[in-house]
């Protein structure tokens, strides 16, 4: 069984395995050719495949197994999975658990903690958190320790974490199934106009920018994605939802409400960091730098979670406070819309 789609593999979460740089002078040689000649034991077909998984890498970006290495090349070998140098290493980091029982916990997780470590984040990661407190936590799919689900670095709130191999499964298949319940708070750019709604649209590797996902309406690409919202409060230039997931895609929410025009405040991968709403008046763009300058991330907070206990049977949900630095942007904006209709 497939663990939730959560865990599909963004560029975020690759390890770099191999690291060359051509020298001067190098002629041109296919890369295939080229890294046979630098790593032991690998034969062209693994190496042609990995091209092909676009998990080799020059000078940043992804190339095919035919692209021809230059003198300069900063080649990079990179896969999902960590090279033996870097196994996880436990650190006392502290967790702030909102609940604990023998087959699970549920985490708090602060915007600014990446969830497992990947290329660029080898330590401070809730995992190796979690393997410093705890012991023998079950791996998944991934042969990441308790994980369930993830979310993202600058996203924060709540995470279940299994502690043994039945309660894994069992949360697993919740996820997979969509019968938890997941619901975040997002501040967008713009005046959504509906009250509620429904955004579907197949979610995969947006094809010029690896570092972005894309919607794919017509289906053909990426996987089915359906995010459900709400309008909570309106200031004017920007709202405020209420989004609950059916599916679990990498970026799901953010790229969904970019899809629609309303970009997450301050979600700089997808724009979200300009002035998208609003006048031209310097004033109304020296507050927004203020708002930006107070909550320095994209304004996503992952507040409630809910699910079935693996053991008891019976169903839970959990609730989180909105963290201090959305809270405190959310009330400048409130303010802010109070002012303006007040003149």
């Amino acid at each position: 069984m497939e663990v939730q789609d959560d865990f599909e593999l963004n560029e975020e979460e690759l390890f770099e395995h191999h690291s060359f740089k051509a020298s001067k002078g190098q002629d041109p040689l296919r890369i295939d050719k080229f890294l046979m000649n630098f790593i032991e034991n690998a034969t062209r077909n693994k190496i042609q495949q990995a091209a092909r998984d676009g998990n080799v890498w020059v000078n940043g970006a992804a190339v095919k197994q035919n692209y021809k290495v230059k003198a300069g090349d900063h080649i990079r070998v990179m896969f999902a999975h960590p090279p033996h140098e870097n196994l996880l290493t436990p650190e006392n980091i502290p967790l702030d658990i909102v609940y604990e029982d023998d087959v699970l916990l549920v985490v708090n997780k602060p915007a600014g903690m990446v969830v497992h470590p990947g290329h660029g984040n080898y330590s401070g990661t809730l995992i190796n958190a979690l393997i410093y407190h705890f012991d023998n936590l079950p791996k998944n799919s991934d042969e990441r320790p308790g994980l369930v689900h993830r979310i993202d670095k600058d996203t924060s709130g709540l995470l279940v974490v299994a502690k043994t191999e039945a309660a894994m499964t069992h949360l697993a298949k919740q996820f997979f199934e969509k019968s938890s319940e997941r619901e975040y708070i997002a501040l967008v750019w713009g005046n959504v106009e509906e009250e509620e709604g429904t955004i579907e649209g197949h979610i995969g590797r947006n094809p010029k920018n690896r570092l972005q996902m894309h919607v794919f309406p017509d289906g053909e690409q990426g996987k089915e994605a359906v995010t459900h919202y709400k309008v909570l409060e309106r200031f004017g230039y920007v709202t405020l939802l209420s989004c609950t997931l059916e599916t679990g895609r990498t970026h799901q929410i953010r790229v969904h409400l970019r899809h629609i025009g309303h970009t997450l405040f301050n979600d700089e991968r997808y724009g979200g960091e300009k002035v998208l709403k609003g006048t031209t008046f310097t004033k109304y763009k020296q507050f927004v730098d203020n708002a930006f300058k107070i909550l320095p991330r994209q304004a996503l907070h992952a507040k409630t979670l809910g699910f079935v206990h693996p053991v008891s049977g019976k169903f839970m949900r959990f609730d989180s406070e909105i963290p201090e630095d959305m809270a405190n942007c959310i009330e400048k904006w409130r303010q802010y819309a109070k002012h303006s209709q007040a003149e």
